[in-house]
């Protein structure tokens, strides 16, 4: 894991961010008015700025505050309460020469921060994957209760809902498909359909779901699948997919594809 809030990226963030304060600190009263003013002051404030440098300067400022707020807004979100007010207190002290931390106590402050980070991120994907196999677990029961679905003996669920005529292909083919992948909640993570381009790959490539059912369809077919968290991808998690997801698959076997014909297939991709 990144850690979180490294010394640099917090010095530098909070040096800018304090800067735009002690601007804003030693301005006239009256300037406090223009945040009530609607956007187009803030493009002839910007003409005020006295050149380019100048200019450059402040935009890093803000875009370094930017990102502190939302990094703090993320710490938020895992329970921590990390206020603005203190950290640009921190940089205020240190500026003065009157700092509570000496350096040591510093680092030491942000690698607490790193690991406390750490364990509740690892405690929420915890509780998340186990309430998706818990989702799962319902989900495949209830589907093992449709009319012609069947269960392998590796726990694969799928239901014929085309028969095709052709042959079918061994795990060490490569095999022409069109397909659909859902979670179990409908949301679409991947399809062939919406590329509008079949899917060519070796049968033994691919997550153990796929390899075991696509053997088990004749050219031709369609089935749909759904496949426990063991024949997928497990604990793994991605953006689209989280940890102990139960996959549903729907997939048509279009072609197996022979050897000059593998060959080209892979040079098209």
């Amino acid at each position: 894991m990144k850690p979180v809030l490294k010394m640099s990226v917090l010095a530098a963030t909070i040096l800018l961010a304090v800067g735009c304060q002690d601007e804003k600190t030693s301005a006239p009263a009256e300037t406090a008015e223009p945040a009530a003013v609607e956007q187009p002051a803030a493009t002839e404030a910007a003409k005020a700025f006295e050149s380019d440098d100048q200019k450059a300067a402040y935009a890093i400022g803000a875009s370094l505050a930017q990102y502190l707020s939302a990094n703090l807004e993320q710490q938020k979100e895992l329970g921590l309460d990390l206020k603005k007010e203190d950290v640009l207190a921190g940089v205020s002290d240190v500026f003065a020469g009157n700092s509570r931390m000496s350096q040591e106590e510093t680092q030491q402050a942000l690698q607490d921060l790193d690991q406390r980070v750490s364990d509740m991120m690892a405690s929420k994907a915890k509780e998340e994957a186990e309430k998706n196999t818990k989702a799962g677990d319902d989900f495949r029961a209830d589907f093992e209760k449709q009319e012609g679905v069947k269960k392998t003996e590796s726990g694969l669920l799928y239901q014929v809902e085309t028969e095709g005529k052709g042959e079918m292909p061994k795990a060490t083919d490569t095999v022409q498909v069109h397909y659909s992948g859902t979670l179990i909640d409908g949301t679409e993570f991947d399809s062939s359909y919406k590329r509008n381009q079949p899917a060519t790959f070796p049968l033994n490539q691919v997550i153990p779901g796929w390899t075991e059912g696509v053997q088990l369809m004749p050219v031709g077919s369609k089935f749909k699948f759904v496949i426990p968290p063991e024949l997928a991808y497990g604990s793994q998690a991605n953006p689209s997919i989280p940890a102990n997801s139960t996959l549903v698959f729907e997939v048509e076997l279009l072609d197996i594809v022979k050897a000059d014909q593998d060959a080209e297939a892979t040079a098209e991709q």
